[in-house]
């Protein structure tokens, strides 16, 4: 053998990098929360409109303290149980009900004013809007027609659904429109039993004189409204008030327009 047989092998090894290099899985941990995240986030909001109130509330119940801090589940642990100053608005915004003045050695409790309470307040007022989209013909055509429209203005109130005739004649006689109107919501009142309330009111004039007519013609002119109705078939019973305000209670700042002179047709809340 030559002299160079002893000589050590070197092997040279290449480390061949592909691509640009490893980045990490950080983003996939991240994602994951976030996907995670929101299947969460969409079942907290199935279960708030798929279930009733007294579901909730043992739901909540479920998650809350073995020892119960108080009998009615609360927003905190502390002496008021998540009561704060905003308790009666946000009672009576979520139907519990709101709490009533104490009388004597009486109180009337929260827990008391009871869901079937809020319920039937609910119910009074989608039956008030119910009637009001069937005579402004909000979901399609109008019991009334384009014409009478143009004469009509309703908004729904604390005391009940106002229903506003404007621009009428300055005498008691009923115009034909007004006869058209009065026989559709004496048609429309007879769905529900709520108790009924016409006012008439006026323009004021610029003219002083020694006798003003403002009253007995705003009286006059819902008296007439009365007869319309009771004509068209309302129970004569269900009429709770009638009353003349004259020029007291203008619908706009000037008035003297023509605007204020109107007849309001209230159906009540059955409930106040």
């Amino acid at each position: 053998m030559g002299a160079n047989s002893n000589a050590p092998v070197i092997i040279k090894r290449k480390k061949v990098v592909g691509g640009g290099g490893h980045h990490g899985g950080a983003w996939k941990v991240a994602y994951a929360d976030f996907v995670t995240a929101m299947m969460a986030f969409f079942m907290l909001m199935w279960l708030l409109n798929a279930t009733t109130e007294q579901q909730r509330k043992g739901i909540a119940d479920y998650f809350s303290p073995t020892i119960p801090i108080n009998r009615i589940s609360g927003g905190g642990s502390g002496a008021f149980g998540g009561a704060d100053i905003f308790t009666e608005d946000s009672l009576a915004q979520s139907g519990t009900g709101i709490s009533q003045p104490t009388i004597g050695q009486n109180p009337v409790r929260v827990e008391e004013a009871t869901a079937g309470e809020a319920a039937a307040v609910a119910a009074q007022v989608a039956a008030l809007r119910d009637i009001e989209a069937v005579l402004m013909g909000a979901g399609g055509e109008s019991m009334v027609s384009d014409q009478a429209l143009r004469h009509i203005v309703t908004r729904l109130t604390d005391e009940g659904l106002i229903i506003e005739i404007f621009d009428l004649p300055g005498t008691t006689t009923p115009h034909p429109i007004t006869a058209e109107i009065a026989v559709i919501l004496a048609r429309l009142f007879d769905v529900v039993q709520n108790p009924v309330v016409i006012k008439g009111h006026l323009r004021a004039t610029t003219v002083l004189a020694v006798d003003n007519p403002i009253w007995e013609l705003s009286s006059g002119r819902a008296a007439q409204m009365r007869l319309m109705l009771e004509a068209g078939g309302l129970d004569p019973r269900r009429i709770a008030r009638l009353t003349g305000a004259g020029d007291r209670a203008p619908a706009v700042a000037d008035a003297t327009a023509l605007r204020n002179n109107r007849i309001e047709i209230i159906l009540l809340r059955s409930d106040i």
